[in-house]
Parts: C-alpha cells; structure tokens; sequence
C-alpha cells in the first residue's frame, strides 16, 4: 500500500551550535544583506524529511535517493509549512513555504536499486578523511530543531539530516571562509546506520566557480560504516560571501 505524504508544520529555529557561522546570528546575517538570522540548511533539511520518513519509513532511510535546494531565506521565528506534491514521475517533492513563498524544497525518490550502489570515485581535489562516532549532540539534532517525529529516536536509526551535517563539517575543515551558505545537496542512501555508529567520511572537491553571490565548491562526499557506504552527498555550498554593496 501507498502512503501519501501529509503536511506538516514548524516553527523555525537555530540552535547554540550554528552561532560559529556568523549568518545564522542576526548581526552576522545583516553584515551579509540578510535582514535577520538565517535558518541552518540541515535544520530545514530535517524538517523537510519529516513527511517523508513518516509515510515511507526506515525503507527510504535504506535505499531511498533526495535533493533537497535552499532557494531564499528562512528566519529564526519563521512558521515552515511542509506541503508535499505529488509528481508525474511517482517522486514526492516537500516545499517548505513561509506565508504560502515557496523557501525550499527536498524531492524525494523510493528506490534506486537499478542504479549502481556507488558511483565512480570523480576526479579532483582529494580532501582529508577522518572518523566520527554517532552519538550525543549529533544523532539528536533533527528533535532538537523542532522536528517531533519520533520514528528514528525510538528505533536507534541515524536521522538522514546527520548526513548533510557531515558534509557541512568537510566545508568547515577545508574550504570555508565564514560567512558561507549551504546552497543544495543530491543524498543517496546506501544503507541504515545506526545511532553510535563509527564512520568514516572521505569527500573529493569536483567543482568551484564564481556567482555574484560569492564563491562555490561542491563536493562528493562519501560516509560509510565498517568500509561499507552508508550514503554519499554531492554537496554545494557558497564558502566566501560576497561583499554586499552600498
């Protein structure tokens, strides 16, 4: 049986953590043409992804594929409507909307088993690995941020939000020149990782280009458990901000 999807509602916030990239403060946020803090990518990640794991469940968490885009801000505060559609191709898009303005938006695909499990390493920088235990702050975060959805915390699943934060997190170690803003990741998931997990993450830079909102990279990023892949992101973030004029 198909479960469709149902709306669901938020209202926005940014937690302590987030305070370390001067956008998501509210003088940081004006200094960069913003008129108030902005809302983290990955908190609106998770709540993008409620909907979703509430009708498919710990299946999508296994093999099921997302895009999720950032299109214009979201504020500390905001009340986030999470409406999904339907789409001609059997994929569910959410569409976080604040006052009926379309924010961002995650489409979601069930399956992608006729796919190869793991694309070709791309050629391109090879960044530094490194290992990180799922527990504490981290596997709790999507509640923390207001998502009340408790199917990943009473079953002990990492919640899918985990994986953009890692790729964040190769931002931050490598590329960065804060301010920066998440811009959109593609997320496959490979497998179900569980709550206190090891993983290693590896990550290749594959592109880096100029708009006149600053400077992009993205990056390929692999996260996976006893050497196996648990879900790699191909993640775009803007990693030095223009200076605003006037």
């Amino acid at each position: 049986m198909v479960v469709e999807s149902r709306p669901w509602s938020v209202v926005a916030r940014n937690l302590p953590e987030h305070a370390d990239n001067a956008v998501h403060t509210d003088d940081g946020a004006r200094a960069a043409g913003f008129r108030a803090a902005l809302v983290a990518g990955t908190t609106l990640h998770a709540y993008l992804t409620h909907s979703i794991i509430e009708a498919w469940g710990p299946g999508w968490l296994a093999d099921g594929t997302s895009m999720v885009e950032f299109l214009a801000p979201v504020h500390d505060g905001d009340r986030v409507d999470c409406v999904p559609v339907t789409r001609p191709d059997g994929s569910t898009e959410i569409r976080a909307e604040v006052g009926s303005e379309l924010r961002a938006r995650l489409v979601a695909h069930r399956g992608w088993r006729s796919a190869p499990a793991v694309a070709a390493v791309p050629d391109g920088e090879v960044l530094p690995s490194y290992v990180e235990v799922l527990e504490g702050p981290r596997t709790d975060y999507a509640h923390r941020a207001g998502d009340d959805l408790s199917l990943c915390a009473q079953e002990g699943l990492v919640h899918p939000c985990v994986w953009t934060a890692l790729a964040n997190e190769v931002m931050v170690r490598h590329l960065v020149e804060p301010p920066w803003i998440h811009v959109r990741s593609r997320i496959i998931h490979h497998g179900i990782a569980l709550v206190g997990a090891t993983v290693r993450v590896d990550a290749t830079v594959v592109d880096r280009f100029e708009t006149r909102r600053g400077s992009c990279a993205v990056v390929d990023v692999r996260i996976s458990v006893d050497d196996h892949p648990v879900a790699t992101v191909r993640h775009e973030a803007l990693v030095s901000l223009a200076v605003p004029s006037g």
